[in-house]
C-alpha cells in the first residue's frame, strides 16, 4: 500500500502552518483539523494531492491566524514565536532556515493575516499566484499586489546582513560564555552598540515588558543576571535552523536566539514563557 499523501507531506504541511502562525502547538491543531477534512475528501477527484493539501492547511491556518491576531492584542508583554529544536541539517537549506528563524517569524508577525499567508506561500514555498489565490480566496491579480506589498514590508524590517553558520556559531558561543560568567566587558564586546533585547514571558514568568535598547542598558542587565542567580547554565542548541542557546536560570529554562551582523549580536530574543518551551527535546520535522 502507498503511504497517504498527508503523511508523506506532513513535514511540509507543518512548516506551512508554523510559518503562518509562529506557534507549533497551534500548527499541530491546524494539521489535526486539516487531517479530519482530508479524511472526507474523495481522493479520486484530487489530481495533485500536495497542492491540494497545502491549500487545505493554508485555509485552516489563515482562520486560526485571524483568531490569534485578536487574542495576541491582549498578550502580556512582547510576543515572540515558539522556538523549535532543529537539527543542523535544516541550515543546509538556507532559504528554509532563514524563513523559520525567530528573527524572520517576528517580522512576519507584523503582517496582516492574508499578507502573511501570501508572503509565505510565494516567497518561501514558491507557489504559483493562481494556487495562492485559491488558498486565500483572492484573485490572482490581488495576490500579486499583496505579495509585492508584503515583500516590501518584510524587506524593510528583516535582518540586513546574512552571516555564515560558522560565524553565527562562533558569536553565539562567545555570547553564552560571557552570559554564563557574567563578565560585563565580554558581553559588551560581543554586542553591537545598538543591540535590542526582546523578552517573552507571557505574564507567566519575569520578563521585560518592552524591548530594551542599547548595549549600555542590555549589558549590565545580563551581567546582573549572573549575580542574581544561584545557578545559571548555558548550552548551545540549534533552534529554528540556527545556532542558539538554552539557558537555565535557577532551574527556569529559556530559549535564546541571536541575530548577528558583522560579528556582533544585534538582536537578542529571549523566550521564557514556559508554554512555548515544550518542544525542545526532539527536533521538529521541517520541509519545503
Amino acid at each position: 500500500m502507498t503511504e497517504d499523501p498527508f503523511v508523506t507531506h506532513r513535514g511540509l504541511l507543518f512548516t506551512v502552518a508554523y510559518e503562518m502562525l509562529g506557534s507549533a502547538a497551534d500548527s499541530e491543531d491546524v494539521l489535526q483539523e486539516s487531517w479530519l477534512r482530508w479524511a472526507d475528501v474523495d481522493r479520486a477527484q484530487v489530481r495533485e494531492p500536495r497542492a491540494y493539501l497545502v491549500r487545505l492547511v493554508t485555509r485552516q491556518a489563515l482562520n486560526r491566524l485571524r483568531s490569534l491576531s485578536r487574542s495576541r492584542e491582549d498578550y502580556v508583554g512582547e510576543w515572540l514565536p515558539e522556538p523549535l529544536l532543529t537539527s543542523p541539517d535544516v541550515a543546509e537549506d538556507v532559504e528554509l532556515a532563514d524563513s523559520v528563524s525567530i528573527a524572520m517569524l517576528t517580522v512576519l508577525e507584523t503582517l496582516a493575516p492574508t499578507e502573511r499567508a501570501v508572503f509565505v506561500l510565494r516567497e518561501v514555498f514558491e507557489l504559483p499566484y493562481g494556487e495562492i489565490a485559491e488558498a486565500v480566496g483572492k484573485s490572482a491579480a490581488a495576490v500579486r499586489q499583496i505579495a509585492r506589498r508584503a515583500r516590501d514590508h518584510v524587506a524593510a524590517r528583516r535582518p540586513r546582513v546574512q552571516v555564515s553558520r560558522s560565524e553565527q556559531q562562533a558569536v553565539v558561543d562567545r555570547f553564552l560564555a560571557a552570559l554564563r560568567t557574567g563578565h560585563l566587558q565580554e558581553l559588551m564586546e560581543v554586542m553591537a552598540p545598538d543591540v535590542v533585547m526582546i523578552a517573552d514571558g507571557g505574564g507567566l514568568v519575569t520578563a521585560a515588558l518592552t524591548p530594551i535598547h542599547g548595549a549600555d542598558a542590555v549589558g549590565p542587565l545580563l551581567a546582573r543576571a549572573h549575580l542574581a542567580a544561584t545557578t545559571l547554565d548555558t548550552r548551545p542548541v540549534w533552534l529554528n535552523g540556527s545556532p542558539a542557546g538554552h539557558v537555565t536560570f535557577d532551574g527556569e529554562p529559556a530559549a535564546v536566539s541571536l541575530a548577528v551582523e558583522h560579528g556582533r549580536v544585534t538582536r537578542i530574543y529571549v523566550i521564557r514563557n514556559p508554554r512555548k518551551l515544550t518542544r525542545l527535546d526532539e527536533p521538529a520535522e521541517l520541509a519545503r
